[in-house]
């Protein structure tokens, strides 16, 4: 850093300067090793004999010092050592007239550096003390006159040091050339200790300073400190010194503020680097200049008033931690009195402020036995006494008595004493005092609260010392001591001797500790010649063996432990004279051998004989064993034999013992082990086994079913070889389970069988279904065949997506591929395989295929006229043609016309204006015709005349002149309108635009919506910029025509017109106005209160037959103001004047009208103007979505530094109101610094704050601010425990009620306080609104603070904190008083049904009056509008109303369905036509495409002859149920079931034999047509239920539908309808109901899409089966019996 040049000022002063310089890295010039010497070598007279020597300190590492004083005339050298942070020393009991010699040496252990030397006398030293003749002090006759001022400069880093004190230099020169001299210091930034060592040591007398005299101090610093500088500013300040702060570069300017006195202006300064200091020079001087002569004038007068120190110090109370100071108040009016205290032995100086009043104080936090100094000063208003001085010495901290040292064990002890009071733990000490172990001391801490403790882990048999300290923090009182000794380690006890013999024993004892590792057991016998030793385990229990008989053998026991072993626990025992055997044990038993083993013998015993014989009869063996030998193995020996063993000793005296005799058996032999079933297939085993004996000479391998039964027989024998192990079993049965014994067979005979289980697998199915030759009505399937065999395959498909019968037929093993034809074209098909085999059918083996899609693709319709329509399409590749066919949906008149293969339109002509039509487009391929492809168009409507217009432009009206909104106008256009009445209504909506002020972005915008089925925008908001040009507009709209979709078009207006790109305002109200004539065809309610909540101001006009309820819905709150009616459309001019009122109002309101709580407010929604929405938020920087108080409310988190801000002009347009409600949910964050933060601020454009809310989170306070109407800035400030809580991190509800006079705060929906404020002025437009804005930042691009935000509005009024329930808040939300949460759903919404399809259309009738909800059927008396209710089932269909004009009634709501009406009579029936010849003999062609449909002719050929009894029965069925059956669906299903196959689709080629039972011919070509046949089946049923009465005449308009009321009790059967025309002829099924009539209810069944097919070819090769469906999955077979053995069977599932 550069040096600070620093001007000396002619003042009447003293003045410190010190500067602060960051740490930076310098070099050492010193050599390594070598110590540097000190310089700078000062003295400085404190008396007559004594003398102060200052040094600076030496570079580098170093020690200590070392300080000689030698008399100069001679004499004893005086020593002294000092630490390497001295910088001074004060010599003592010096001579004045001597001179000295003084040397300063540095050392670092055994190098010292050169000395420091120099010489001094005091009287010399005193004489240049004295001031120079033109250097004036203050005295009587120069009062006057200003003093030299006195400088002194100390620098400091790390530790502060002092250049120079203020007696230093005598003149400016001298100051100056120290100043430029000055060495740089280097080290870290800490101005706390430098303030604090400037305050001890700086302004003393002994340091030159002068009473009577100002006290300047100047801090220059480059950074913030790295301490606190808060408490030593504090008392510089306090003790009269004026400081001032001059901050370079990285300086905390609030830091220094807090060090300067005040005011800042003038006593702060700060420049961007070193060489701009100069810039402050002249400032600062005048500033010091000019406080050093009011100080001097308030110095003067101060010294008119009496002070001077407090006397009379006395200590009282004194503890070991404390005692009382007491003091005589001092002269004057002291303001306080400050109390520092420290210990005398050296440490940090306390101090105690109190008030002046006081005289006493109680200094706590002390050390015991430590003497003190005690310094009492008085504080005056402008400077401070001397101390008033003195000593204490606390006294010592008492110890803990009656210790207690119990419960000693072999490893423990416990402790315990007496509590100390006081104290904030123990200590406690403790190690053995055995010789080599004394010192391995442990210590342990516990708290205050623990007495008693147990120490573990000790020594055994070892005398401990345990010592206990008291602790008081760091401190510890003296020890209390005490001794006891752990018990040794403890031996087994009760020794227990048992089963003593002549040369065995067991002893048995108890543990008696847990720790023991094991045991060392020593026995011997009496003369000690004996001796043996053993260690054991952790066990109870031990035999001794090997024992000499007849013998006292002494046992010893000892525990051993990790610290070693016990003493012995000892006992005495005889052997007994050896017995006679007593047992004999036969084990490891084969077939031909077994190993016996006895008692061991005694050497006395010398030899035994062993000797074995079978039991039942053979030769006796025998064998003499050694006297030591305990076990003999017998071999060669018979399999499966019995054998008695016989053992005796034989004594030395030729005797022999008693015979002990034991019985053993060989076991049998089985040459088998590890019997195996595995490798199972579907037919076969494999058996394996190992061979565990050689001489097998074959094996038999029996197998049966293992069913349990012990009498089942045996399937098969099989003998193999001795030496095979594997056989494979075949030709066994499917998924069974088979027993499998296996029997070795020797020479003489068989061995033991050994039997295990196996299980065949089930039959495996067909795999990997392939698809190929795929074709518009056929494509192949491909499989890969089972690997078990197979006796045929049965393939089963049918189509997926519409009702369809399941087809099959069957394949032969040889086959794995087949071609499926007379398929629907684009149609996808189930196909299921099933491999026929032995055990019957295998898994399916499934998949699902498409067959090409026969149709156009992209069909349109274009071209549209008012009586024309045309379509085109994208031509099929392979089409030879193409059917077109137009049907109207009104009358459903047809057109139908036959195109060639490559055309690609077609037009229609001749058609209804305003009309809906469809057009369909079949493509065919040959014969063959794909389904068809369509859509739907509409012609044009009629053109409407325009309305007749007033020739002038209307002047605006005096309450619209100041509106300014977006305003649509949404019209109804439905056929209910009609030429005439639409005209009206857009005479009306001229008059009532032309009511307005100015047009355009600076006014209101206006667009126009005319709703049908489909709105359609006339105009958008920004498509006008002059009422002209939108007059204009207006006058040119045409009439659409249709139903009415209220909802649907308050959608679109809200979608399409309220955006930016249609010229939406932010900020500007959002006004909407619908005019209709009846009730909306679709919901208006959700999508009312959803744009009623987004704060739209919705009006609504209804006309002659509207439903008020439902007007009400769409209108906004309250409906008094909202919603109009009138009688007819030439009533409008009733309402108009109304109406632009209300609307101006709402336009040129300072508020505009928002949504809240279900109410409509005058108000601000300030989330969705800052866009903190869900739509929204995601394009703001530095905000995030949180879940809210509940998961249903998102939070938004403004993330630190967002700054989120909106102009003000799009937010507050008009300015705030003078009274209004800031009402915040929000969320203080862990984050959230602790300095002052707006919560949201208005800005004007210089960046200044107008009004806003400021939280402070380190002073837990809040502020709201604002401009009088003066200009005056007013500020309020509230805080208290209430107003903490916010900034507890928790969310919080905040209500700011400001009003002409009061400034309100209310928090969670309580009160917290009031305070008085001015009027406020209105905000200017040209600045932002910010939210979070730090208070430091300056500018618009500033900081910001984290924080969560949930909700935020202004409500322009004062009451809306008394009304608000805080439902958002858990703790507060009151379920009954609260509206539900959002997003929720309740169980009337759960359990509302889903509308059906739309019925025809009704008749149009009189508007009936509203009837209250009841039954239907009976009219109820006339009751009065009520609230729209929810949507219940539709009652029955109107009675048709006389003729009127041509206009579409609205369509009728879907009936509930009735009961199933009652059968038809059947119609007569035909003739049945001969017998025909039976059909020559080949495999049937193909099934024709379905041609046209004619005229019926007369019965066709009949097919084959078959059985007549089958043929009769088959005629039955046809009709008792397949007529029925297809009655309601013949027509639906006609393309299908003339392309179901006749027959099997195999391309298998054999031949059914002719005539098969029951069954028709394959179809020939058509026959001739022949006579009209008999009438088909009935047609289609009739509308259920009676019809309702006819009610009058009336005009021809659909009437607006009452509430749906609870579904009315059946209606009775309907009449039947018209028969239907006749159908072609359906090929005859078999199936009989009456025999499912145990199955159904009351023996109806709902055969639904079902029809009735077979074919069965003889032996069974392929075969067909029908499936009716129903409702229910019951299923019901109806078996019928046919001839040739052949049966038939019909599933209904």
């Amino acid at each position: 850093k550069t040096r600070n040049k620093m001007k000396i000022f002619h003042c009447k002063m003293q003045y410190w300067v010190f500067p602060a310089f960051l740490v930076m890295t310098y070099f050492c010039t010193i050599v390594q090793g070598q110590v540097a010497p000190p310089t700078r070598l000062r003295y400085n007279v404190l008396s007559h004999d004594s003398i102060q020597i200052s040094w600076k300190a030496p570079r580098g590492k170093f020690g200590g010092y070392k300080l000689l004083v030698t008399p100069a005339s001679g004499g004893k050298t005086n020593q002294l050592n000092l630490q390497n942070t001295a910088t001074k020393a004060i010599i003592q009991g010096l001579m004045p007239d001597q001179n000295y010699t003084v040397q300063i040496i540095a050392y670092n252990k055994d190098k010292e550096s050169k000395p420091a030397q120099g010489q001094f006398r005091i009287k010399d030293l005193e004489k240049r003390k004295e001031p120079k003749p033109r250097v004036k002090v203050v005295d009587k006759g120069s009062e006057n006159k200003p003093s030299v001022p006195e400088e002194g400069l100390a620098q400091y880093s790390g530790d502060p040091r002092i250049e120079w004190h203020l007696n230093a230099f005598n003149t400016k020169e001298e100051v100056i050339e120290a100043v430029r001299n000055l060495p740089y210091k280097g080290g870290n930034t800490l101005t706390g200790l430098a303030l604090n060592y400037i305050f001890e040591n700086s302004f003393k007398p002994e340091a030159g300073a002068r009473t009577g005299v100002s006290k300047i101090g100047i801090l220059i610093t480059d950074g913030k400190s790295q301490d606190d500088i808060i408490p030593p500013s504090r008392n510089l300040r306090e003790s009269g010194v004026e400081l001032f702060a001059i901050g370079v570069k990285n300086a905390d300017e609030k830091e220094l503020q807090e060090i300067a006195s005040e005011p800042d202006s003038t006593h702060v300064y700060n420049v961007a680097e070193f060489d701009l200091m100069h810039t402050v020079v002249e400032s600062l001087t005048r500033t010091v200049c000019s406080r050093v002569e009011e100080q001097d004038r308030e110095i003067k007068a101060s010294a008119l008033a009496t002070i001077g120190p407090p006397t009379e110090l006395m200590t009282s109370e004194v503890t070991a931690r404390s005692f009382m100071v007491n003091w005589t108040h001092a002269p004057g009016k002291v303001e306080k009195y400050r109390v520092v205290y420290y210990p005398t032995r050296g440490g940090k100086p306390e101090e105690v402020v109190v008030d002046g009043r006081v005289s006493s104080t109680v200094l706590r936090n002390l050390m015991s036995l430590t003497e003190y100094q005690i310094a009492v000063f008085a504080i005056y208003a402008h400077t401070a006494s001397e101390g008033l001085r003195g000593t204490e010495t606390t006294l010592s901290l008492p110890v803990a008595s009656d210790l207690e040292l119990y419960d000693v064990t072999e490893d423990s002890l416990r402790v315990r004493w007496n509590p100390v009071p006081g104290a904030s733990g123990y200590l406690i000490l403790y190690a053995p005092l055995t010789e080599g172990l004394a010192g391995d001391e442990k210590e342990m801490k516990i708290g205050e609260t623990h007495t008693d403790i147990e120490l573990g882990g000790l020594l055994p048999n070892t005398e401990y010392t345990v010592t206990v300290y008291a602790m008081f923090g760091e401190e510890a009182s003296d020890p209390v001591t005490g001794q006891e000794t752990t018990l040794p380690l403890s031996p087994p006890r009760n020794l227990r001797i048992s089963n003593v013999g002549s040369n065995s024993a067991r002893l048995a004892w108890d543990a008696t500790s847990r720790r023991i590792n094991g045991y060392r057991i020593v026995y011997n016998n009496a003369d000690g010649t004996e001796i043996n030793e053993v260690e054991v385990d952790p066990v109870t229990t031990f035999p001794l063996k090997g024992l000499t008989p007849v013998t006292e053998y002494t046992v010893a026991i000892f525990s051993i432990y990790d610290e070693g072993q016990s003493e012995p626990l000892t006992g005495i025992f005889t052997t007994e004279d050896v017995p006679a055997q007593q047992y004999l044990e036969i084990d490891e038993v084969t077939t031909d051998s077994f190993r016996v083993s006895w008692h061991p013998l005694s050497a006395d015993e010398g030899q035994h004989k062993l000797m074995w014989i079978p039991v039942y009869g053979g030769r006796t063996e025998e064998v003499v064993l050694q006297e030591d030998q305990d076990s003999y193995v017998i071999d060669g020996l018979e399999p499966g034999t019995e054998y008695e063993v016989s053992l005796l000793a034989l004594l030395d005296d030729g005797s022999e013992s008693e015979v002990v005799t034991a019985v053993g058996t060989t076991l049998f032999r089985t040459g088998i082990r590890n019997l195996v079933v595995d490798d199972e297939t579907t037919s076969s085993l494999r058996v394996a086994w190992d061979i565990s004996d050689s001489s097998v000479q074959q094996f038999r391998v029996t197998y049966l079913t293992a069913q349990g039964d012990p009498a089942e027989e045996v399937l098969g024998t099989i003998m193999v070889p001795g030496s095979q192990n594997t056989l494979l079993l075949k030709n066994l049965l499917s998924e069974t389970e088979y027993k499998v014994t296996v029997t070795p067979i020797y020479d003489d005979g068989e061995g033991v069988s050994v039997s295990a289980p196996g299980k065949t697998l089930p039959p495996s199915g067909p795999q990997n279904l392939r698809v190929s030759e795929e074709w518009y009505n056929r494509l192949r399937i491909t499989w890969d065949p089972p690997s078990a065999p197979v006796k045929g395959y049965r393939i089963v498909y049918k189509p997926v997506s519409v009702a369809g019968p399941t087809l099959e037929t069957f394949v032969g093993a040889n086959i794995n591929t087949i071609v499926i034809t007379n398929l629907l074209s684009g149609m996808d098909y189930n196909v299921k395989i099933f491999a026929s085999q032995a055990a019957g059918f295998s898994d399916a083996l499934t998949g699902v295929v498409k067959t090409l899609f026969l149709g156009v693709t992209d069909l349109q319709a274009d071209a549209v006229q008012t009586t024309s329509l045309c379509a085109h399409w994208k031509v099929q590749r392979h089409a030879t043609a193409y059917r077109v066919v137009l049907e109207s949906r009104q009358d459903t008149q047809k057109q139908e016309s036959t195109l060639g293969g490559g055309t690609n339109r077609h037009c229609f002509y001749g058609l209804q204006p305003d009309s809906e039509y469809k057009i369909s487009v079949y493509t065919k391929l040959q014969e063959m015709e794909g389904p068809s492809v369509s859509v739907t168009g509409k012609t044009q409507s009629l053109p409407t005349q325009p309305p007749t217009f007033p020739p002038t432009i209307p002047p605006a009206k005096e309450v619209c002149k100041a509106a300014k909104a977006d305003l649509v106008f949404m019209v109804d256009g439905s056929w209910s309108i009609g030429d005439e009445n639409f005209n009206k209504i857009i005479n009306f909506l001229y008059s009532t635009v032309g009511a307005l002020g100015k047009i355009g972005a600076d006014g209101t915008q206006v667009a126009m919506v005319q709703f049908t089925d489909d709105p359609r925008t006339e105009f958008k908001l920004n498509s006008y910029k002059t009422k002209e040009t939108l007059l204009d507009a207006i006058k040119r709209i045409s009439y659409k025509g249709g139903n009415t979709k209220t909802g649907k078009a308050i959608k679109h207006v809200r979608d399409s017109l309220f955006t930016a790109e249609s010229g939406t305002r932010r900020g500007i109200p959002k006004v909407i106005v619908v005019i209709t004539d009846g009730r909306s065809q679709d919901d208006v309610n959700k999508i009312s209160r959803e744009m009623q909540s987004d704060g739209y101001s919705i009006f609504a006009v209804g006309v002659a037959d509207a439903d008020y309820s439902e007007l009400v819905s769409i209108g906004s709150k309250p409906s008094a103001r909202h919603v109009f009616f009138v009688d007819d459309f030439d009533a409008f001019k009733k309402i108009e004047d109304e109406l632009i009122t209300f609307v101006c109002e709402t336009a040129s309101a300072t508020c505009p009208l928002v949504h809240k709580d279900g109410v409509d407010l005058a108000g601000f929604k300030m989330m969705e103007m800052f866009g903190l929405v869900e739509k929204e938020f995601s394009s703001v920087e530095g905000v995030s979505m949180e879940p809210g108080t509940f998961n249903v409310y998102p939070c938004y988190q403004l993330h630190k530094d967002a700054l989120v801000s909106q102009p003000t002009k799009y937010l507050h347009p008009d300015g705030l109101p003078s009274d209004y409600t800031i009402s915040i949910l929000f969320r203080i964050l862990p984050d959230t610094p602790e300095e002052p933060f707006a919560l949201w601020e208005i800005l004007n454009k210089n960046s200044d704050p107008l009004v806003g809310v400021i939280l402070d989170n380190g002073g837990k306070t809040l502020t709201y601010f604002n401009y009088d109407y003066s200009g005056d800035f007013q500020t309020v400030t509230f805080e208290g425990p209430e107003i903490r809580k916010i900034f507890y991190g928790s969310f919080h509800k905040l209500h700011i009620v400001v009003s002409k006079t009061l400034a309100k705060v209310v928090i969670d929906c309580k009160h917290v306080g009031e305070k008085a404020i001015n009027a406020s002025s209105n905000i200017t437009l040209d600045g932002v609104e910010v939210l979070g804005r730090m208070v430091r930042s300056r500018g618009p691009n500033g900081n910001s603070a984290p924080f969560q935000l949930q909700m935020f509005d202004i409500v322009c009024s004062t009451s809306w904190a008394n009304k608000d329930k805080c439902c958002e808040l858990p703790a507060l939300r009151d379920e009954e008083a609260c509206p539900e949460l959002p997003h929720g759903c309740s169980c009337s919404e759960i359990n509302k049904a889903a509308l059906g399809p739309a019925g025809p259309p009704g008749g149009p009738g009189l508007r009936g009056p509203k009837g209250q909800r009841g039954d239907p059927g009976l009219k109820g008396p006339d009751g009065p509008r009520g609230e729209t209710g929810p949507p219940g089932p539709q009652g029955p269909p109107g009675p048709q109303g006389p003729s009127g004009l041509s206009i579409q009634g609205m369509p009728g709501m879907p009936g509930e369905k009735g009961e199933k009406g009652e059968t038809g009579l059947p119609g007569p029936q035909g003739v049945p036509g001969s017998i025909g010849s039976p059909g020559r003999d080949g495999s049937p062609g193909q099934r024709g495409f379905p041609g046209k449909d004619g005229s019926s002719g007369p019965p066709g050929p009949p097919g084959p002859i078959g059985d007549l009894q089958s043929q009769a029965m088959v005629r039955a069925v046809a009709r008792q149920v397949c007529e029925q059956l297809i009655q309601s669906h013949m027509a639906r299903y006609t393309a299908i079931l003339n392309q179901i196959p006749s027959h099997s689709s195999s391309v298998r080629t054999i031949q059914g034999p002719p005539g098969e039972p029951g069954r028709p011919g394959s179809p020939g070509t058509p026959g001739e047509q022949g006579p009209p046949g008999a009438p088909g089946f009935p047609g289609n049923a009739g509308v259920p239920g009676s019809p309702g009465e006819r009610g009058p005449s009336g005009e021809s308009r659909p009437g607006s539908p009452g509430p749906p009321g609870s579904p009315g009790p059946r209606g009775p059967p309907g009449h039947l309808g018209v028969p239907g025309p006749q159908g072609p002829s359906g090929q005859p099924g078999y199936c009989d109901p009456s025999s499912c009539s145990a199955y159904g209810v009351g023996g109806k069944w709902a055969l639904s899409k079902s029809y009735c097919l077979s074919t069965i070819m003889a032996g069974g090769a392929s075969e067909s089966r029908p499936v009716l469906s129903r409702k229910q999955s019951s299923n019901c077979s109806l078996p019928f019996k046919l001839s040739r053995g052949l049966s038939c069977e019909v599933q209904i599932m």
